[in-house]
């Protein structure tokens, strides 16, 4: 395996680099006012076309975690954990027909905004700066650091700081354009993730057919995948019982069966494409069938995900397992040893496609956290006369701010990222705030009841039984009660799967946040418009919709 990159690769890495800054600076060049205003540079003001929306948040969601974490977890568990890419296709559908519509009858344009008009300021103070710590010190920050280390690994392991600084500014260079420049480079960034991650995925199959004696065909590879590992390929995870080993254990602690399916896969989800700025903002400023058709569209690219993030670490399994891979002694690590054998020129359209997925989440996220700083809080409490003008430059220095706070904190890993592992971390620190936030946006958004009182402790209650669940319950409740298992985790301890955690979590909020609105005095936001004529679906939604679940059916019947 070599790490050593030939000329062919650096010059199609260049090609990719000067192709997407050209046309982003065209972009912005073309689409540039004398005076821009806040909406123009945060929400491209309805510029975006369906297209366009759809890869960008493709673009901004698909980065190092996926291409790293999932195909290590396809390594480690198999097929089953493309249910976080298949359930956020459904749940983007919900998205679109349910969600979008709300926001744009209430001109919503940030996440506090929407909990200001519905709730009350106090509510939508607190979640901007929660989401700026989370969005700077734990997404931003994992994402560069993860991003740097999976292509400084590919570069032989000498490159970190470089790596990480030429991310950051060519994020920068991206971000500074606003979200027109954003969402139209991510065009081309989604097409390279996809034409690289693919190539890769071919390349990973041929190396498994070869080795079983039966010629470059990727067909016949993933046929030989199937048969050599056919515990990789069941969507759903038996319930553990008194002969299962430790390891199948450790695979049900990430992926528990059916039961995730009732409980936090669809919290993850519904919570991390429709409550979340950093994604929801692609769709703000557009009208609401653009909107749908764009979310509808990145549905469907979420199905084909799993082939490009997930199927290259089954390969690495089976390799790995046949002896073709010695030195790989970490599911992490399992796409950066398929990297390896790629020939030249394709080992560079890879770590483009990788480079791609980087950039555009870092230039999304960057966004997100200028957008909430400067409406939510500049604007708001420090300067509330400030021009458009004043806004856009307030909204660019934070950018750079965001970016230069991150390079700090990952120069020598202070947050420990490496060592609790990227993909862990970020669902360590986002995975036990996301039941509060969705039980609050989801009753504040289908039941005008629920007040502000109501939110606040939704928040408070939904983080603690989280953390009580994941740390403390087995010990004090014990190992099994009538509503949940935990299983020993080999360490000498007993954990509940964390997705089960989330729906236990979720479920006590809710009611918690019921009774305290019950309590309360009747409220009926008089700025928050709700009403069933915003969820009528024209024909084009119906037939994306019908389209996508039944692709979904099929897979989720052919894999069961």
């Amino acid at each position: 395996m070599k790490n050593v990159l030939s000329f062919s690769d650096v010059l199609v890495f260049i090609i990719y680099f000067v192709v997407v800054a050209s046309y982003g600076f065209w972009v912005y060049r073309r689409k540039k006012k004398e005076n821009p205003d806040a909406k123009d540079f945060f929400l491209a003001e309805g510029s975006l076309t369906w297209w366009a929306i759809g890869a960008s948040l493709i673009a901004s969601n698909i980065s190092a975690e996926q291409f790293i974490g999932m195909s290590g977890d396809g390594f480690f568990v198999g097929i089953a954990v493309a249910a976080y890419e298949w359930i956020a296709a459904i749940a983007l559908i919900i998205i679109a027909v349910w969600f979008i519509p709300i926001y744009l009858k209430n001109k919503i344009y940030t996440m506090p905004q929407f909990l200001k008009q519905r709730y009350n300021e106090t509510v939508a103070l607190i979640m901007a700066v929660f989401w700026l710590f989370l969005y700077v010190f734990v997404n931003l920050t994992s994402i560069l650091y993860l991003g740097a280390l999976a292509i400084n690994g590919l570069l032989g392991g000498e490159y970190l700081h470089v790596v990480m600084i030429a991310l950051s500014v060519f994020a920068i260079i991206i971000t500074l354009g606003g979200m027109k420049v954003i969402g139209y480079t991510d065009v081309i960034q989604v097409s390279v993730l996809i034409i690289g991650g693919l190539a890769t995925t071919y390349m990973a199959l041929t190396l498994v057919s070869e080795h079983f004696g039966l010629g470059r065909n990727a067909i016949a590879g993933f046929n030989a995948l199937m048969k050599d590992a056919p515990d990789h390929f069941h969507m759903i995870l038996a319930k553990p019982d008194a002969s299962s080993s430790q390891e199948y254990i450790n695979k049900y602690l990430v992926l528990p069966g059916i039961l995730m399916y009732a409980a936090g896969q669809w919290i993850v989800n519904l919570n991390y494409w429709g409550c979340n700025q950093y994604i929801t903002q692609r769709a703000l400023g557009a009208n609401l069938q653009t909107a749908r058709n764009g979310i509808m569209f990145a549905g469907l690219l979420k199905i084909m995900m799993p082939i490009i993030v997930m199927l290259p670490g089954i390969a690495a399994y089976v390799l790995h397992k046949n002896g073709q891979l010695p030195g790989l002694d970490n599911k992490d690590g399992a796409y950066a040893a398929i990297l390896g054998f790629l020939p030249s020129g394709l080992k560079g359209l890879s770590i483009a496609a990788l480079t791609a997925a980087i950039v555009a989440s870092l230039a999304g996220k960057a966004n997100s956290i200028s957008t909430i700083f400067t409406l939510d809080i500049y604007q708001k409490y420090m300067n509330k006369e400030a021009s458009q003008q004043k806004l856009v430059w307030v909204g660019r220095w934070v950018v750079i701010a965001a970016m230069l706070l991150a390079i700090a904190f990952t120069w020598n890993d202070l947050l420990g990222i490496g060592g609790a592992g990227g993909f862990t971390f970020i669902q360590k620190y986002t995975g036990y705030i996301s039941p509060g936030v969705f039980a609050m946006f989801l009753l504040g958004m289908f039941w005008k009841r629920t007040t502000g009182t109501a939110a606040v402790a939704g928040i408070i209650t939904g983080f603690t039984l989280c953390v009580f669940f994941n740390q403390f319950a087995p010990q004090v409740l014990g190992h099994e009660t009538f509503f949940y298992t935990a299983y020993p985790n080999g360490t000498g301890g007993y954990e509940i799967p964390f997705l089960i955690c989330m729906g236990l979590a979720f479920m006590f909020t809710m009611i918690v946040m019921v009774l305290i609105s019950l309590a309360g005095p009747k409220v009926n936001p008089r700025a928050f418009v709700l009403d069933k004529g915003m969820f009528k679906i024209s024909p084009v939604t119906t037939v994306l919709i019908v389209v996508t679940l039944l692709l979904l059916s099929a897979l989720y019947i052919r894999f069961w």
